[in-house]
C-alpha cells in the first residue's frame, strides 16, 4: 500500500506540477478544477472500496446535493429541476473532464432562488396569521414535491413560517402567564393580548431569518457552496470520506488538538436538523446538565442580542459559528427535547480540555464486596511519542490501583466511546488475555494483517463486564468483539453497538500538489482499511451484539452505522487461530440469570416503554397550525413525559468512592472534586451500572462455586 501511495503521489506531482492557473485564491473555477483532478484520482486510487464514475454514481450525487443545498424544497422550483435533470447522469462524465457545469448552474440558480425566497418570507410576515384555521403542516420535507409556481412557493413559505411563528406565539403566551412580577412602580403588569402577541411572534420569526440571510446566507462565498458540492461527491463513497475546506481542516486540527473551545457537545445535520450527538465530558453543556444526545437545537441566541436566530435549514457550519464563541460568553440554545418539549437554555462557553477524556476509575460497594469500574471515554493517544500518556498505559494504572484496594470484580464502561487510537486498542486487550490475536486489519488488494498482543503478563484476570451502547464505536468495538471471542468478558448494554467497522486517514491535499499558486486546498478524510474480528467477522454494520442486552432511550432510534447513507457492507474473512480463556466462570448461567433479572425489573421496562415513545415521537411528522389543536398536542406529549419521570429518580444501593491518589488531589483541585462528586451521584441512579455490578458478582459465584467443585475431583 504504501508503494501504491507513492505511485500516486509521483502522478500528481507530475499532472500538477507545471499549472499555471493565474485567478484569484478565492472563489477561483481553476482551484475548483484543480480539487476535483486531485480528489477523484484520490477516491479512485485509495479508497478501500472505490466507486465507478458511471450513471448509476452521477445520479446519486445529483439527489445528494439538491439535497443538501434545499432540504426543505423552499427554494427551487419544478422548473429548476426539470431543468438540472439533464445532468442526472452526466455528473460522472464531468468529474472525468474535470468540469462544473452542474455546479455552476444549480449555484448561480440557488443564489437567485434565495433571493427571491428572502421577499417571500418578508411579504408573508407582515400579514397576520390565523391560528383559529384548521390547517395541518406536514415537516416530511423529503416526500414533498417540488413546486410548479412562484405562487405555490410563496404558499409553502407561508406555511413554513406559520410552523415557525406558532411555536414563538405559545412560548409567549406561557412566558406571560408565568409572568408574576409586578411592574416598576408596584402595579400589575399589564398583560398583551393575544393579537399583541401573535404580532410580536412573527416579529421574531422575521428578525430570526433576517439575521440568517445578512450575516450567512449572502456572507457565503462560492467557494463556501463548492465545498458541499465536493462532498456530496465523496460521500457517496461512504459516510465517513469527506473533504475539508482550509477552515474545516483547522477546526479539524483543532479536535486532535485535544482543546475545543464552544459549549462542549458535538453536532451533525439530519435533513434540516442540528442534532446533539455527543455531551462531552467536564464541558460546559455537561456541567450545565440540561443538554444531552438526541435533543435538536432550533435557535441561538448571543448574550448582546435580543434576537434568536433560527438554524433549522441551516448549515452545520454555518449553526457552529453561532454556538461558538470564546471562553467565558453565554450562548442561548432553544431545542427541542428528545421527549419531544422545547427548552431554553443558557451555557457558559469554555475551553473543554483533553483532561476529561482521560481514563477515570472508582471503587464500588455493592453489599460486602467491593468491585471496580473504569470508564473510558476514547482511545486516546499522543502519536508523536506513544511513552507520553495515552489510554492502554492509564487503563494499566487504574488497574494496578484498583487491585491495591482489593475488588473482586471489573467493569470497563464504552459507553458512548467513539474509538481512537488502534495500538491502545490492542494494548489495553492484552491487560486481560495473555496473549495471542486481538484484531484483522485489511486494505484493498493488500494482505490482512493481524495485530496482536505478544506482552505474556496478564494485569486483570479476574471477572470482567464491558458496557456498550449504540454509541460506542470502532476502537470501543474492537475490543468488545475481542474479549466476547475469547469469551474472555460479558458484554452488557444495546442490542448491538454503532457498527463502524472502518478506519480512516487525513490527506493534506497541500502535499500532493507542487508549486500550487491556489493557497489553501484543504484535506481530505478517506475510509482506507476494515477492521475485522479475530472470528474473521466485521463490526461494520452489525457492531457487536451484547450477551446481555439491556433497553434503553435510543434503543429504537436510527443512530448506527447501518442508519447512515452509503455504508459500506458486512462481509468476513477467515478466522485467526485463538483459544478460548481458560478460567472457571459460568458465562452461560450468568447470562441467564441477568436475564431473568431484567425480566421482573420495572425501571428497565419502563425505559423500554419510553424508548418505544420516542421512536413515535420521532416519527411525528404531521402538526396542526390550529393553535388550540397544536397546544393540546404538546399538553399530551408533556403529560405523557411526565410517566417517565421516574426513570430520572431511580437511585441504587450502590457508594462509589475514588480512589486514594484522586482524593490527595481534591485538596488542591476542587474542580477536580466536584466533577467526580458529579460523576458518583450520576453512577448511583444509573441502572446499567448497577446491572453490571449484579453480572460481575453472579461472575465471581459461579468461579468460586466451579473452582471448589474442581478441587474436590
Amino acid at each position: 500500500m504504501k508503494r501504491k501511495y507513492n505511485i500516486l503521489m509521483l502522478v500528481l506531482l507530475l499532472a500538477f506540477g507545471s499549472c499555471s492557473f493565474t485567478a484569484k485564491v478565492d472563489n477561483d473555477p481553476n482551484k475548483d478544477k484543480l480539487l476535483i483532478q486531485i480528489i477523484t484520482l484520490a477516491l479512485e486510487q485509495l479508497h478501500f472500496e472505490p466507486k465507478d464514475f458511471n450513471d448509476e454514481f452521477s445520479e446519486d450525487v445529483y439527489n445528494t446535493y439538491l439535497n443538501q443545498i434545499d432540504p426543505l424544497k423552499r427554494f427551487f422550483l419544478k422548473s429548476d429541476i426539470e431543468e438540472f435533470e439533464a445532468y442526472k447522469t452526466q455528473i460522472d462524465d464531468e468529474l472525468r473532464a474535470y468540469d462544473i457545469t452542474f455546479f455552476n448552474i444549480t449555484n448561480e440558480r440557488l443564489i437567485q432562488r434565495m433571493a427571491e425566497a428572502k421577499e417571500y418570507y418578508k411579504e408573508v410576515l407582515d400579514k397576520p396569521f390565523d391560528f383559529s384555521i384548521d390547517e395541518d403542516f406536514n415537516t416530511d420535507y423529503e416526500n414533498h414535491e417540488y413546486v410548479k409556481s412562484k405562487k405555490k412557493l410563496k404558499e409553502r413559505w407561508r406555511q413554513l413560517l406559520k410552523f415557525s411563528t406558532i411555536s414563538n406565539y405559545d412560548e409567549l403566551i406561557r412566558t406571560q402567564e408565568r409572568d408574576t412580577v409586578a411592574s416598576l412602580d408596584g402595579e400589575p403588569k399589564v398583560k398583551k393580548s393575544l393579537k399583541e402577541l401573535e404580532v410580536e411572534a412573527r416579529q421574531e420569526t422575521k428578525k430570526s431569518l433576517d439575521v440568517y440571510y445578512t450575516d450567512y446566507v449572502e456572507d457565503l462565498e462560492r467557494k463556501d457552496w463548492f465545498s458541499m458540492y465536493i462532498n456530496a461527491i465523496v460521500e457517496e463513497f461512504d459516510p465517513h470520506t469527506s473533504y475539508f475546506a482550509p477552515t474545516d481542516k483547522d477546526r479539524f486540527d483543532q479536535q486532535m488538538s485535544g482543546k475545543l473551545e464552544g459549549i462542549g457537545a458535538r453536532l451533525s445535520k439530519r435533513m434540516d436538523y442540528t442534532k446533539i450527538v455527543e455531551v462531552i465530558s467536564g464541558g460546559p453543556a455537561w456541567r450545565g446538565q440540561e443538554l444531552e444526545v438526541g435533543d435538536i437545537i432550533l435557535k441561538v441566541r448571543q448574550e448582546d442580542e435580543k434576537a434568536a436566530v433560527s438554524i433549522v435549514g441551516m448549515r452545520i457550519d454555518d449553526a457552529i459559528k453561532l454556538i461558538k464563541g470564546p471562553k467565558g460568553t453565554k450562548v442561548y440554545l432553544t431545542l427541542k427535547k428528545v421527549d419531544g418539549s422545547i427548552e431554553d437554555i443558557s451555557i457558559t462557553r469554555d475551553i473543554v480540555e483533553l483532561e476529561e477524556t482521560y481514563a477515570k476509575s472508582s471503587t464500588v460497594l455493592k453489599g460486602d464486596k467491593k468491585f471496580g469500574l473504569i470508564n473510558l471515554p476514547k482511545f486516546y493517544i499522543d502519536f508523536t511519542d506513544y511513552n507520553e500518556r495515552n489510554a492502554a498505559s492509564d487503563i494499566k494504572k487504574e488497574i494496578e490501583r484498583l487491585k491495591e484496594e482489593g475488588i473482586e470484580g471489573l467493569v470497563l464502561d464504552l459507553r458512548n466511546n467513539g474509538g481512537g487510537s488502534l495500538k491502545t486498542v490492542v494494548d489495553i486487550a492484552g491487560l486481560f488475555i495473555k496473549d495471542g490475536p486481538i484484531v484483522q486489519v485489511r486494505s484493498t488488494n493488500e494482505p490482512k494483517e493481524v495485530l496482536e498482543d505478544t506482552d505474556k503478563s496478564i494485569v486483570w484476570d479476574g471477572p470482567l463486564v464491558i458496557m456498550v451502547n449504540e454509541l460506542s464505536a470502532s476502537a470501543s468495538e474492537i475490543l468488545a468483539a475481542a474479549m466476547q471471542d475469547y469469551k474472555r468478558a460479558i458484554i452488557i448494554g444495546s442490542k448491538q453497538t454503532y457498527g463502524k467497522g472502518t478506519v480512516q486517514n487525513v490527506l493534506d491535499l497541500n502535499r500532493m500538489v507542487r508549486n500550487s499558486s491556489h493557497g489553501d486546498l484543504g484535506a481530505i478524510k478517506i475510509t482506507r482499511q476494515k477492521f475485522y474480528r479475530i472470528n474473521g467477522g466485521s463490526t461494520q454494520l452489525e457492531g457487536v451484539k451484547s450477551d446481555v442486552v439491556v433497553p434503553d432511550r435510543y434503543s429504537f432510534i436510527d443512530i448506527g452505522e447501518r442508519d447512515q447513507e452509503n455504508p459500506l457492507a458486512w462481509d468476513k474473512i477467515d478466522a485467526v487461530k485463538y483459544d478460548y480463556w481458560n478460567s472457571y466462570f459460568d458465562y452461560d448461567a450468568t447470562v441467564s440469570n441477568s436475564k431473568k433479572r431484567m425480566e421482573n425489573n420495572p425501571q428497565l421496562k419502563l425505559i423500554e416503554e419510553n424508548a418505544k415513545w420516542l421512536k413515535s415521537q420521532i416519527e411525528e411528522n404531521v402538526f396542526s397550525l390550529n393553535y388550540k389543536k397544536y397546544k393540546a398536542e404538546l399538553k399530551a406529549d408533556e403529560e405523557k413525559a411526565k410517566e417517565y419521570d421516574a426513570i430520572s429518580k431511580y437511585t441504587t444501593n450502590l457508594t462509589f468512592n475514588s480512589l486514594p491518589y484522586e482524593v490527595r488531589l481534591f485538596e488542591k483541585d476542587t474542580v477536580l472534586k466536584e466533577k467526580r462528586d458529579r460523576w458518583h451521584e450520576s453512577l448511583s441512579h444509573d441502572v446499567y451500572v448497577e446491572e453490571a455490578l449484579n453480572v460481575l458478582n453472579d461472575l465471581k459465584m459461579t468461579y468460586e462455586i466451579k473452582k471448589v467443585a474442581a478441587i474436590k475431583e
